[in-house]
């Protein structure tokens, strides 16, 4: 997947396919499902083209940061970087105050393994605090870089082309390809399926994303789907970290459900959901046509929940502000260099992690088959060491009132 990893490791990326990368998949789990749902309707999407096609609107993220990136290696893996847009404005106000921009409210590189039969997602808090790198916004306007600034302004300032290029220089990895999802997009795409159905073990309460289930089976529609992967209070620690176990495991139950459902062989509905989903992402340029898409959904056919590890990027609180994380640079460099090397994510870097500890992704399993413990399971997690620090249970990570 990538290219030279810091410490020597072989970026194996995948399939760096030259940019256009013949469109594979993997960014499915991270873009909450718009990929995953692509991928079911298969080849019955190839008659809506002309309309599909119309709607996807996709952005040079190639142009826009020229030749200073990580060496581009084709060996068959992939890596796509995943931003659900935290835009507060326009259809997304009933969410929060419009703050003048938007943010990534959630990031998650995909790395799809040689072969495509597996894929690991490395989630990254929004809250990190990194040394952002200069760069170019889309409009061309130069962006400084900053020394710890928060992961989630990259999207802010520069926008998608600034977002790459900082995990590029978080993880010493070329990013094939880029996908983006908004609330609106997400909460319409859930209710055009149907709905997702979840089993809580134990009950979820939070005013701030209007979301109160007991514990029990549900079937969950757009808004209560977007209030789930929105919840930090009610579980965990109450921060941030917490709020992605959330989201990896609605995730792991959504597409499980895909999966089993053939329910895109009815043209109609097939029609309003890959309507609903083209609208919904905004894609790089290797992906902004109903044939890569296509391409990519194909590729990715035989990815089921089973076959994706799902962890956090290695962090720990920041000893200067409880309120923000910063990575673990060793446990991190782990992490990064068996994603460029084509290899599993070793359960030793996510050890002393903050973002890897408790347990609120067992909140959530798939559908009903989880509540007689025969649903997916979630990674394993690796146990703390012996003595290790146990990080503070600090109320939000992420700082912010609501969300």
């Amino acid at each position: 997947m990538a290219e030279q990893s810091s410490d020597g490791g072989r970026i194996s990326n995948g399939r760096r396919r030259s940019r256009r990368s013949r469109g594979r998949r993997a960014a499915v789990v991270a873009a909450w499902s718009v990929v995953a749902l692509l991928l079911i309707g298969g080849s019955g999407l190839g008659y809506l083209y002309v309309k599909l096609n119309g709607n996807l609107q996709g952005v040079d993220i190639n142009a826009q940061l020229g030749k200073d990136r990580p060496r581009n290696i084709d060996n068959g893996s992939m890596d796509i970087l995943v931003l659900g847009s935290d835009s507060r404005s326009g259809a997304n106000a009933e969410y929060g105050t419009d703050e003048g921009g938007a943010r990534s409210d959630t990031a998650m590189v995909v790395h799809v393994y040689e072969g495509h039969r597996k894929a690991s997602v490395v989630s990254i808090p929004r809250d990190t605090l990194i040394d952002r790198p200069q760069c170019t916004a889309g409009d061309g306007t130069p962006v400084p870089g900053e020394h710890r600034a928060m992961f989630n302004t990259a999207y802010e300032v520069g926008g998608p082309a600034c977002a790459v290029k900082t995990v590029e220089k978080m993880s010493g990895i070329r990013m094939d390809h880029y996908l983006e999802v908004d609330f609106t997009g997400f909460k319409k795409l859930i209710d055009e399926l149907g709905g997702v159905e979840i089993t809580t073990t134990r009950p979820i309460k939070d005013p701030g994303s209007h979301l109160d289930l007991p514990p029990g089976t549900h079937t969950l529609d757009g808004e209560q789907s977007l209030g789930l992967v929105r919840t930090r209070k009610s579980v965990g620690d109450g921060s941030d970290l917490g709020r992605i176990q959330l989201q990896q495991a609605f995730i792991k139950a959504f597409l499980a459900q895909v999966k089993d459902l053939g329910t895109l062989s009815d043209p109609t509905r097939l029609l309003g959901v890959a309507d609903t989903a083209t609208r919904a992402i905004t894609p790089d340029s290797g992906l902004d046509s109903v044939t890569e898409l296509m391409g990519l959904a194909r590729s990715l056919g035989g990815l089921g929940p089973e076959d994706v590890q799902m962890v956090t990027l290695p962090v720990v609180y920041d000893p200067v502000d409880p309120n923000r994380v910063v990575p673990l640079q060793d446990a991190s460099r782990q992490v990064w260099s068996a994603l460029a090397g084509d290899r599993p994510i070793p359960a030793a870097a996510l050890r002393d992690s903050a973002g890897d500890k408790g347990d609120a992704g067992t909140v959530v399993r798939g559908g009903t088959a989880a509540a007689h413990g025969t649903g997916p399971e979630r990674p394993e997690r690796a146990p703390a060491a012996p003595g290790a620090p146990v990080a503070p249970r600090t109320p939000g990570v992420d700082g912010s009132a609501g969300e």
